[in-house]
Protein backbone atom coordinates (compact mmCIF):
# COMPACT_ATOMS: atom_id res chain seq x y z
CA UNK A 1 0.00 0.00 0.00
CA UNK A 2 2.76 2.05 0.53
CA UNK A 3 3.72 2.17 -2.98
CA UNK A 4 0.63 3.02 -4.07
CA UNK A 5 0.52 5.81 -1.92
CA UNK A 6 4.19 7.04 -3.61
CA UNK A 7 2.97 6.30 -6.79
CA UNK A 8 -0.34 8.58 -6.16
CA UNK A 9 1.73 11.47 -5.36
CA UNK A 10 3.79 11.30 -8.63
CA UNK A 11 0.64 10.55 -11.00
CA UNK A 12 -2.03 11.57 -8.70
CA UNK A 13 -4.99 9.60 -7.08
CA UNK A 14 -7.52 10.05 -9.64
CA UNK A 15 -5.43 8.92 -12.91
CA UNK A 16 -4.09 6.28 -10.84
CA UNK A 17 -7.38 4.63 -9.64
CA UNK A 18 -7.90 5.22 -13.49
CA UNK A 19 -5.22 3.00 -14.31
CA UNK A 20 -6.43 0.77 -11.64
CA UNK A 21 -9.82 0.29 -13.06
CA UNK A 22 -8.97 -0.46 -16.76
CA UNK A 23 -6.63 -2.72 -15.97
CA UNK A 24 -8.90 -4.71 -13.73
CA UNK A 25 -11.66 -4.60 -15.84
CA UNK A 26 -9.73 -5.67 -18.60
CA UNK A 27 -8.99 -8.89 -16.77
CA UNK A 28 -12.62 -9.51 -15.80
CA UNK A 29 -13.05 -9.40 -19.28
CA UNK A 30 -10.00 -11.81 -20.86
CA UNK A 31 -11.33 -14.47 -18.42
CA UNK A 32 -15.29 -14.33 -19.64
CA UNK A 33 -13.53 -14.21 -23.61
CA UNK A 34 -15.46 -10.19 -23.37
CA UNK A 35 -14.41 -7.61 -25.90
CA UNK A 36 -12.47 -4.89 -23.73
CA UNK A 37 -13.38 -1.57 -25.69
CA UNK A 38 -16.82 -1.20 -24.08
CA UNK A 39 -15.69 -2.41 -20.35
CA UNK A 40 -12.67 -0.33 -20.14
CA UNK A 41 -14.57 2.79 -22.05
CA UNK A 42 -17.13 2.50 -19.12
CA UNK A 43 -14.55 2.27 -16.30
CA UNK A 44 -12.09 5.19 -17.81
CA UNK A 45 -15.80 7.82 -17.28
CA UNK A 46 -17.22 6.50 -14.51
CA UNK A 47 -14.17 7.63 -12.07
CA UNK A 48 -15.33 10.58 -10.22
CA UNK A 49 -14.17 13.01 -7.90
CA UNK A 50 -15.63 11.14 -5.10
CA UNK A 51 -16.92 7.65 -4.71
CA UNK A 52 -20.76 9.20 -4.00
CA UNK A 53 -20.39 10.29 -7.42
CA UNK A 54 -19.95 7.34 -9.24
CA UNK A 55 -22.35 5.44 -7.42
CA UNK A 56 -24.85 8.11 -8.05
CA UNK A 57 -23.77 8.08 -11.51
CA UNK A 58 -23.49 4.08 -12.10
CA UNK A 59 -27.41 3.96 -11.76
CA UNK A 60 -27.46 6.54 -14.62
CA UNK A 61 -24.78 5.59 -16.87
CA UNK A 62 -26.26 1.69 -17.13
CA UNK A 63 -29.36 2.42 -18.63
CA UNK A 64 -27.84 4.97 -20.80
CA UNK A 65 -25.62 2.88 -22.14
CA UNK A 66 -28.27 -0.07 -22.59
CA UNK A 67 -29.85 2.59 -25.02
CA UNK A 68 -27.08 3.64 -26.88
CA UNK A 69 -26.09 -0.15 -27.48
CA UNK A 70 -29.99 -0.81 -29.00
CA UNK A 71 -29.86 2.26 -31.54
CA UNK A 72 -26.47 0.51 -32.55
CA UNK A 73 -28.21 -2.70 -33.14
CA UNK A 74 -31.36 -1.05 -34.80
CA UNK A 75 -29.64 1.14 -37.33
CA UNK A 76 -27.11 -1.29 -38.21
CA UNK A 77 -29.73 -4.09 -39.03
CA UNK A 78 -31.53 -0.72 -41.25
CA UNK A 79 -28.24 0.68 -42.86
CA UNK A 80 -25.45 -1.17 -42.29
CA UNK A 81 -22.00 -0.18 -41.03
CA UNK A 82 -21.77 3.36 -42.85
CA UNK A 83 -21.65 6.99 -42.16
CA UNK A 84 -25.62 7.75 -41.69
CA UNK A 85 -25.82 4.45 -39.33
CA UNK A 86 -23.00 6.52 -36.90
CA UNK A 87 -25.03 9.90 -37.23
CA UNK A 88 -27.95 8.57 -36.63
CA UNK A 89 -26.71 6.13 -33.57
CA UNK A 90 -24.95 9.35 -31.66
CA UNK A 91 -27.96 11.85 -32.14
CA UNK A 92 -30.41 8.78 -31.37
CA UNK A 93 -28.39 8.37 -28.08
CA UNK A 94 -28.05 11.92 -27.18
CA UNK A 95 -31.72 12.74 -27.42
CA UNK A 96 -33.08 9.98 -25.41
CA UNK A 97 -30.83 10.18 -23.02
CA UNK A 98 -31.19 13.80 -22.33
CA UNK A 99 -35.46 13.34 -22.84
CA UNK A 100 -35.03 10.58 -20.09
CA UNK A 101 -33.04 12.83 -17.95
CA UNK A 102 -29.85 10.38 -18.35
CA UNK A 103 -27.46 13.14 -19.27
CA UNK A 104 -24.46 11.72 -16.82
CA UNK A 105 -24.96 9.11 -18.76
CA UNK A 106 -24.78 10.58 -22.37
CA UNK A 107 -20.72 10.28 -23.03
CA UNK A 108 -20.77 6.77 -22.37
CA UNK A 109 -23.44 5.77 -24.27
CA UNK A 110 -22.56 7.49 -27.28
CA UNK A 111 -19.19 5.69 -26.95
CA UNK A 112 -20.65 2.29 -26.54
CA UNK A 113 -23.31 2.87 -29.51
CA UNK A 114 -20.68 4.32 -32.33
CA UNK A 115 -17.90 1.86 -31.13
CA UNK A 116 -20.46 -0.85 -31.07
CA UNK A 117 -21.26 -0.50 -34.66
CA UNK A 118 -18.27 -2.14 -36.39
CA UNK A 119 -18.93 -4.98 -34.09
CA UNK A 120 -22.50 -6.26 -34.31
CA UNK A 121 -22.49 -9.72 -36.23
CA UNK A 122 -25.77 -11.78 -36.93
CA UNK A 123 -26.32 -12.26 -33.24
CA UNK A 124 -28.04 -9.39 -32.34
CA UNK A 125 -29.53 -10.15 -29.07
CA UNK A 126 -26.14 -11.96 -27.73
CA UNK A 127 -24.59 -8.68 -28.95
CA UNK A 128 -26.89 -6.70 -27.13
CA UNK A 129 -26.16 -8.50 -23.82
CA UNK A 130 -22.65 -8.74 -24.14
CA UNK A 131 -22.38 -5.06 -24.24
CA UNK A 132 -24.29 -4.73 -21.77
CA UNK A 133 -22.53 -7.24 -19.89
CA UNK A 134 -18.68 -5.19 -20.07
CA UNK A 135 -20.65 -2.27 -19.70
CA UNK A 136 -21.66 -3.06 -16.20
CA UNK A 137 -18.36 -4.71 -15.81
CA UNK A 138 -16.43 -1.11 -16.33
CA UNK A 139 -19.16 0.58 -13.81
CA UNK A 140 -18.91 -1.67 -11.35
CA UNK A 141 -15.15 -2.01 -11.63
CA UNK A 142 -13.94 1.92 -11.69
CA UNK A 143 -17.17 2.62 -8.74
CA UNK A 144 -15.40 -0.26 -6.42
CA UNK A 145 -12.04 0.61 -7.03
CA UNK A 146 -13.51 4.78 -6.20
CA UNK A 147 -14.95 3.45 -2.72
CA UNK A 148 -12.20 1.09 -1.55
CA UNK A 149 -8.93 2.58 -3.13
CA UNK A 150 -6.80 5.07 -2.53
CA UNK A 151 -9.95 7.12 0.04
CA UNK A 152 -10.01 11.15 -0.86
CA UNK A 153 -8.75 13.36 1.73
CA UNK A 154 -9.79 16.81 0.81
CA UNK A 155 -9.16 18.66 3.83
CA UNK A 156 -5.22 19.55 3.32
CA UNK A 157 -6.06 20.58 -0.03
CA UNK A 158 -8.57 22.56 1.33
CA UNK A 159 -6.18 23.96 4.11
CA UNK A 160 -3.93 25.29 1.93
CA UNK A 161 -6.16 26.43 -0.47
CA UNK A 162 -8.01 28.79 2.19
CA UNK A 163 -4.27 29.75 3.71
CA UNK A 164 -3.28 30.94 0.50
CA UNK A 165 -6.20 33.07 -0.60
CA UNK A 166 -6.68 34.76 2.52
CA UNK A 167 -3.24 35.79 2.24
CA UNK A 168 -3.94 37.02 -1.84
CA UNK A 169 -7.09 38.82 -0.52
CA UNK A 170 -5.23 40.61 2.30
CA UNK A 171 -2.48 42.17 -0.80
CA UNK A 172 -5.60 42.57 -2.68
CA UNK A 173 -7.39 44.62 0.53
CA UNK A 174 -4.18 46.68 0.21
CA UNK A 175 -4.12 46.95 -2.69
CA UNK A 176 -7.96 48.53 -3.29
CA UNK A 177 -7.40 50.45 -0.14
CA UNK A 178 -4.50 52.56 -2.09
CA UNK A 179 -6.77 52.67 -5.22
CA UNK A 180 -9.37 54.70 -3.50
CA UNK A 181 -6.96 57.53 -2.62
CA UNK A 182 -6.95 60.41 -4.91
CA UNK A 183 -3.51 61.11 -6.32
CA UNK A 184 -2.20 57.36 -5.83
CA UNK A 185 0.18 56.61 -7.49
CA UNK A 186 0.41 53.42 -9.85
CA UNK A 187 -3.56 52.50 -9.58
CA UNK A 188 -4.16 49.15 -11.60
CA UNK A 189 -8.23 49.11 -11.69
CA UNK A 190 -8.10 46.42 -14.20
CA UNK A 191 -5.82 44.56 -12.92
CA UNK A 192 -6.72 44.64 -8.86
CA UNK A 193 -10.46 43.56 -10.54
CA UNK A 194 -8.80 40.22 -12.75
CA UNK A 195 -7.38 39.24 -9.35
CA UNK A 196 -10.61 39.37 -7.49
CA UNK A 197 -12.46 37.18 -9.96
CA UNK A 198 -9.79 35.21 -9.91
CA UNK A 199 -9.84 34.59 -6.35
CA UNK A 200 -14.08 34.31 -6.65
CA UNK A 201 -13.19 31.49 -8.91
CA UNK A 202 -10.54 29.90 -6.45
CA UNK A 203 -12.94 30.16 -3.35
CA UNK A 204 -15.52 28.38 -5.50
CA UNK A 205 -13.61 25.74 -6.46
CA UNK A 206 -12.63 24.87 -2.71
CA UNK A 207 -16.20 25.60 -2.03
CA UNK A 208 -16.35 22.08 -4.30
CA UNK A 209 -13.66 20.35 -2.38
CA UNK A 210 -15.50 20.83 0.59
CA UNK A 211 -18.64 19.22 -1.49
CA UNK A 212 -16.84 16.21 -2.26
CA UNK A 213 -15.48 15.88 1.31
CA UNK A 214 -18.69 16.16 3.20
CA UNK A 215 -19.99 13.74 0.36
CA UNK A 216 -17.18 11.36 0.92
CA UNK A 217 -18.49 11.01 4.81
CA UNK A 218 -21.22 9.04 3.81
CA UNK A 219 -18.87 6.35 2.58
CA UNK A 220 -15.74 6.23 4.59
CA UNK A 221 -15.19 6.61 8.04
CA UNK A 222 -12.94 9.22 9.88
CA UNK A 223 -11.33 10.51 12.54
CA UNK A 224 -12.92 12.90 14.89
CA UNK A 225 -10.05 14.80 14.63
CA UNK A 226 -10.03 15.11 10.87
CA UNK A 227 -13.83 15.67 11.07
CA UNK A 228 -13.11 18.73 13.54
CA UNK A 229 -10.40 20.06 12.15
CA UNK A 230 -12.77 20.16 8.60
CA UNK A 231 -15.49 22.27 10.41
CA UNK A 232 -12.75 25.10 11.00
CA UNK A 233 -11.79 24.88 7.20
CA UNK A 234 -15.23 25.15 6.42
CA UNK A 235 -15.88 27.92 8.43
CA UNK A 236 -12.92 29.77 7.36
CA UNK A 237 -14.20 29.29 4.25
CA UNK A 238 -17.59 31.25 4.86
CA UNK A 239 -15.18 34.29 6.29
CA UNK A 240 -13.19 34.06 3.38
CA UNK A 241 -16.38 34.25 0.82
CA UNK A 242 -17.83 37.13 2.95
CA UNK A 243 -14.43 39.20 2.64
CA UNK A 244 -14.35 38.31 -0.90
CA UNK A 245 -18.38 40.38 -0.88
CA UNK A 246 -16.93 43.26 1.02
CA UNK A 247 -13.81 43.60 -0.69
CA UNK A 248 -15.98 43.88 -4.09
CA UNK A 249 -17.54 46.46 -2.78
CA UNK A 250 -14.57 48.67 -1.90
CA UNK A 251 -12.97 47.55 -5.46
CA UNK A 252 -16.28 48.66 -7.44
CA UNK A 253 -16.62 51.88 -6.15
CA UNK A 254 -15.76 54.23 -9.30
CA UNK A 255 -12.45 56.09 -9.77
CA UNK A 256 -14.21 59.95 -10.20
CA UNK A 257 -15.40 59.00 -6.25
CA UNK A 258 -12.04 58.66 -4.75
CA UNK A 259 -10.94 60.26 -1.48
CA UNK A 260 -8.69 63.78 -1.33
CA UNK A 261 -8.98 64.55 2.13
CA UNK A 262 -5.21 63.96 3.78
CA UNK A 263 -6.43 62.47 7.05
CA UNK A 264 -8.99 60.28 5.49
CA UNK A 265 -6.71 59.05 2.79
CA UNK A 266 -4.21 58.14 5.79
CA UNK A 267 -6.44 56.35 7.78
CA UNK A 268 -7.81 54.12 4.95
CA UNK A 269 -4.31 53.72 3.96
CA UNK A 270 -3.13 52.56 7.24
CA UNK A 271 -5.85 50.54 8.05
CA UNK A 272 -5.90 47.89 4.98
CA UNK A 273 -1.82 47.57 5.51
CA UNK A 274 -2.45 46.31 9.22
CA UNK A 275 -5.73 44.22 7.59
CA UNK A 276 -2.99 42.77 4.88
CA UNK A 277 -0.83 42.28 8.26
CA UNK A 278 -3.56 40.31 9.99
CA UNK A 279 -3.95 37.80 6.99
CA UNK A 280 -0.17 37.75 6.23
CA UNK A 281 0.09 35.97 9.66
CA UNK A 282 -1.62 32.62 9.58
CA UNK A 283 -3.28 33.10 13.38
CA UNK A 284 -4.37 36.13 12.48
CA UNK A 285 -3.54 37.68 15.46
CA UNK A 286 -3.80 41.33 15.63
CA UNK A 287 -1.88 44.29 17.03
CA UNK A 288 -2.84 46.98 19.35
CA UNK A 289 -1.71 50.03 16.47
CA UNK A 290 -4.71 47.82 14.48
CA UNK A 291 -7.08 48.11 17.11
CA UNK A 292 -6.32 52.09 17.29
CA UNK A 293 -6.90 52.26 13.55
CA UNK A 294 -10.37 50.31 13.86
CA UNK A 295 -11.59 52.68 16.66
CA UNK A 296 -10.30 55.55 14.53
CA UNK A 297 -12.91 54.10 11.88
CA UNK A 298 -15.72 53.65 14.28
CA UNK A 299 -15.25 57.24 15.20
CA UNK A 300 -15.51 58.66 11.65
CA UNK A 301 -18.54 56.36 10.91
CA UNK A 302 -20.03 57.61 14.27
CA UNK A 303 -19.46 61.54 12.98
CA UNK A 304 -21.30 60.48 9.79
CA UNK A 305 -24.39 59.39 10.65
CA UNK A 306 -26.19 63.05 11.57
CA UNK A 307 -24.84 64.07 8.27
CA UNK A 308 -26.55 61.18 6.53
CA UNK A 309 -29.91 62.28 8.66
CA UNK A 310 -29.24 66.06 7.70
CA UNK A 311 -29.87 65.02 4.10
CA UNK A 312 -31.09 62.77 1.89
CA UNK A 313 -30.73 59.13 3.56
CA UNK A 314 -30.59 57.27 0.00
CA UNK A 315 -27.10 59.31 -0.48
CA UNK A 316 -24.03 57.41 1.37
CA UNK A 317 -20.88 59.66 1.13
CA UNK A 318 -17.93 57.87 -0.66
CA UNK A 319 -16.22 58.00 2.70
CA UNK A 320 -19.02 57.03 4.59
CA UNK A 321 -19.40 53.58 2.81
CA UNK A 322 -15.58 52.99 2.67
CA UNK A 323 -15.39 52.85 6.38
CA UNK A 324 -18.14 50.78 7.10
CA UNK A 325 -16.87 48.34 4.63
CA UNK A 326 -13.62 48.37 6.55
CA UNK A 327 -15.23 47.91 9.97
CA UNK A 328 -16.98 44.64 8.38
CA UNK A 329 -13.67 43.77 6.98
CA UNK A 330 -12.70 43.99 10.51
CA UNK A 331 -15.44 42.50 12.15
CA UNK A 332 -14.41 39.18 9.89
CA UNK A 333 -10.79 39.05 10.50
CA UNK A 334 -11.91 39.41 14.47
CA UNK A 335 -14.23 35.96 13.60
CA UNK A 336 -11.54 34.40 11.64
CA UNK A 337 -8.85 34.82 14.60
CA UNK A 338 -10.83 33.03 16.64
CA UNK A 339 -12.21 30.29 14.97
CA UNK A 340 -7.99 30.02 14.20
CA UNK A 341 -7.75 30.40 18.02
CA UNK A 342 -10.03 27.72 18.31
CA UNK A 343 -8.63 25.08 16.17
CA UNK A 344 -5.18 25.40 17.67
CA UNK A 345 -6.58 24.61 21.12
CA UNK A 346 -8.37 21.68 19.99
CA UNK A 347 -5.26 20.54 18.07
CA UNK A 348 -2.73 21.42 21.21
CA UNK A 349 -5.65 19.29 23.12
CA UNK A 350 -5.93 16.58 20.92
CA UNK A 351 -1.86 16.31 20.55
CA UNK A 352 -1.21 15.97 24.55
CA UNK A 353 -3.91 13.01 24.77
CA UNK A 354 -2.25 11.34 22.15
CA UNK A 355 1.20 11.61 23.51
Amino acid sequence: MTYIHKLKHFVGGRILKTGIAVFITALICEALAWPAMFAVIAAIVTIEPTAANSIKKAFVRFPASGIGAGYAILFYIGFGDNPVTYTLVALATIITCHKLHLDDGILVATLTGVAMITTVHDHYLSSFLVRLGTTITGLSVSTLVNLLVLKPNYTPAISEKIRGLLKETGLLIERSGGELIKGKMHANPRQTRLTFHKIVREVERVGDLCSYQKEEWKYHHYKRKDMRHFYYENRKLKILTQLTYHVGNLIFIPSHKRIANQDKSSLILSTVRNMNEVLQNEEYDMTQEHHRLVDRLFDQLAERIPAINETDYHILSTDTVIFYELIAINDLLEELAKIEHHALKHHDAAAKQHA
